[in-house]
């Protein structure tokens, strides 16, 4: 019974850092939210009997992953997110398709799946088999996610590299002035020696 309370609470605080990453207004912040999503899905397989992969979730995800997108954030400086009234069209087309979907994927999953209880730790789960098909079998889609993430991370030194990526502060005339009086000052120190 405490198992199931503990994946319960550790998956109700996983749905609650999701939502509040969508909410969100500061990029930090969202990735912050994020941070305990990952976290909150490592206890959930700590639960379940995948050492290694909440190992590697904390590892990995929580923390290289994060750390990846949190100097992403901050080489791009993003700012405050603007909010927008958002679409009429979004809203009336959106919820009733996200509704329907989910009562699918409910309907499916109750109806079809096929599944019966399994024990804790009796699938697959030590370091030496999830490396045999992770290195084997996954190859490909293990690759190309290295490509991608590497793709990602050019795409954002580009984008901060450009003149006109990143905005400036508007300058006032007072401190424009000072700005140009303070190498004259210096070139005239020199002078006097």
């Amino acid at each position: 019974m405490l198992h199931l309370a503990l994946f319960a609470f550790f998956g109700i605080i996983c749905v609650a850092g999701a939502i509040n990453l969508l909410v969100q207004r500061h990029p930090i912040n969202s990735a912050l939210s994020l941070v305990v999503v990952m976290a909150s899905l490592a206890a959930e397989y700590l639960l379940l009997g995948a050492e290694f992969v909440a190992a590697i979730q904390v590892i990995v995800y929580a923390g290289a992953i994060m750390v990846l997108f949190i100097f992403t954030i901050m080489l791009l400086n993003a700012g405050e997110e603007e909010r927008t009234k958002g679409s009429r069209v979004a809203i009336l087309l959106g919820v009733p398709g996200v509704v329907i979907g989910a009562v699918l994927v409910a309907w499916v999953l109750i109806h079809h799946s096929n599944t019966q209880s399994v024990t804790i730790g009796a699938l697959l789960g030590d370091p030496k088999s999830i490396a045999r098909l992770l290195f084997s079998d996954f190859l490909l889609p293990f690759e190309v996610t290295s490509v991608l993430i590497l793709i990602a991370i050019m795409g954002a030194v580009v984008l901060a590299s450009r003149p006109g990526a990143v905005a400036r502060p508007q300058t006032t005339p007072a401190a424009a002035k000072e700005e140009n009086e303070g190498p004259q000052l210096v070139a005239a120190g020199r002078e006097r020696r």
